[in-house]
């Protein structure tokens, strides 16, 4: 393994360092980049899903010598794949996404976490969001629950909002949430694919 980016862990055969800690195999999905966001509210800082090496947040502000300036991971005990890290600027909070790979639940729980990050270089997750019935949603065919959140990017028809997050989640679709107070999130929308029956209907959280 060698460390680029300021401390990412990139594997290479043959390396001399100790391997991070990996997951069982069905679950391993590896570390490297995947969602990468750089916002006009701090354009030195780069913040990255980086897959099973969890959360980064990186300083940008000189592209010659990039530094990690924030980690945080789940991985293990739960199954990998950070897939976006969504700062909230004027609270101090990070909005930070899993993305289920695998079919019909096999890689559940994948969540969607928010994170205290008033004190940046050590952020600590204070909540979950609300997620959908296991029984209901699982088994109703492909992929099962977190995965894309809206970004807040910048622009005249961008929704922005540091309070409502929206989301995609697979079969379990699109949902809106409520994170006045990060400690008591609430699910205001949920619209999803496919009729269901009344009696998973009566299931839902």
């Amino acid at each position: 393994m060698r460390l680029v980016a300021g401390g990412i862990p990139e594997l290479e055969v043959g390396d001399p360092e100790p391997e991070p800690t990996r997951l069982p195999k069905q679950f391993e999905t590896g570390f490297r980049a995947h969602n990468t966001n750089v916002f006009p509210q701090r354009p030195d800082r780069a913040y990255i899903g980086y897959i099973d090496g969890g959360a980064f947040v990186l300083d940008i502000s000189d592209k010659s010598n990039i530094k990690v300036v924030s980690k945080w991971n789940h991985s293990p005990p739960f199954n990998g794949f950070i897939h976006t890290v969504l700062p909230l600027f004027d609270r101090g909070l990070w909005i930070v996404s899993d993305e289920c790979v695998l079919d019909n639940g096999a890689d559940w729980p994948k969540l969607v976490r928010v994170l205290d990050a008033r004190q940046e270089g050590n952020p600590a997750p204070i909540g979950t969001f609300p997620a959908p019935s296991y029984k209901a949603f699982a088994k109703r065919g492909g992929r099962f629950w977190a995965h894309n959140l809206h970004e807040n990017l910048p622009g005249p028809c961008s929704f922005v909002s540091d309070h409502i997050i929206i989301g995609t989640f697979f079969n379990a679709g699109v949902r809106v949430y409520d994170t006045t107070n990060p400690l008591r999130l609430r699910r205001l929308l949920a619209m999803f694919p496919a009729p269901l029956s009344c009696a998973h209907l009566e299931q839902f959280n």
